[in-house]
């Protein structure tokens, strides 16, 4: 997989970008390159970045969160750290980005240093399995939401629908067609679809740009 110098992840709750997150980071990580994960998940009290901070850093992957993380701040103060992650050219980024507008908006502060940079893919990240976005509109008005509030386009969806350790094959290929139709309303490519990798022998030869990862 090509990655850009700086990776952001935005979804709904649920969508499952956290896990994702963590695991790109980890990815890069693999292939020897510098990595820190933002996480600008402010306002998500359940499932954030910061819960694999050991998992990270055993891996030398630097987590950057802000000291406001978890509160119900609408616009954080947010550490020099994150501005350093934009300026500094040398490490890969990967951002995970809150589940509502306050997170994008914290995101919107980035932006004129990201698209300046012009080394950087914003991926949306979907769940179809998660009440607020069980359709394709759905996830279109969500995606939209997230845009208006940073002010920054997404370049590309990913499909993470599963249902946690009980996803089957089954339940990822039922999803395909609600992944094309996604990418249709929003005029984007699907960059990939997540699926776990214990379904490696079930899903490998039925669809192309697989990312696996374990739930």
């Amino acid at each position: 997989m090509d990655f850009k110098r700086v990776s952001i992840l935005v979804g709904h709750y649920g969508s499952g970008k956290t896990s994702l997150a963590v695991s790109l980071a980890e990815r890069l990580r693999e292939s020897g390159k510098p990595v820190v994960v933002a996480d600008l998940d402010i306002v998500n009290p359940y499932f954030r970045t910061t819960d694999h901070r050991q998992e990270l850093e055993e891996r030398g992957i630097e987590l950057i969160t802000s000291k406001f993380a978890g509160s119900n701040l609408d616009i954080p103060a947010l550490p020099a750290e994150l501005y350093r992650m934009v300026e500094d050219k040398s490490a890969y980024a990967v951002l995970d980005v809150g589940g509502d507008d306050r997170g994008a908006v914290a995101l919107g502060r980035f932006v004129p240093d990201i698209t300046g940079e012009g080394n950087y893919e914003m991926l949306f990240v979907a769940n179809f399995y998660r009440p607020l976005t069980k359709t394709a509109q759905d996830a279109l008005n969500v995606l939209r939401e997230v845009e208006t509030a940073c002010g920054l386009r997404a370049t590309a969806l990913v499909n993470n629908s599963n249902l946690g350790a009980d996803t089957a094959a089954e339940d990822v290929l039922r999803t395909l067609s609600l992944m094309e139709e996604f990418a249709r309303l929003a005029g984007l490519t699907v960059a990939f679809t997540s699926a776990d990798i214990r379904l490696k022998a079930e899903l490998s030869d039925q669809i192309e740009h697989l990312f696996w990862m374990s739930f």
